[in-house]
């Protein structure tokens, strides 16, 4: 265990240039082009999932 943890911290280490780095970018966008971006279809899901527990946890706490 001891050496699959300095294999696996040594990889990571080895690893995390090449993560970062980047291509040369396009200049951005166009002239008159869209960059609007939905974000409330995922916002909203995760609204309604964290009201959902938050419930399910007062409910519990309630019943002890």
């Amino acid at each position: 265990m001891k050496y699959f943890l300095g294999f696996l911290f040594s990889a990571l280490l080895l690893a995390a240039p090449a993560a970062r780095a980047q291509g040369p970018g396009n200049g951005g966008p166009r002239p008159g082009a869209v960059t609007d971006v939905p974000v409330d279809g995922g916002a909203s899901l995760l609204l309604a999932a964290g009201a959902a527990y938050g419930l399910k946890k007062l409910r519990r706490r309630a019943r002890r």
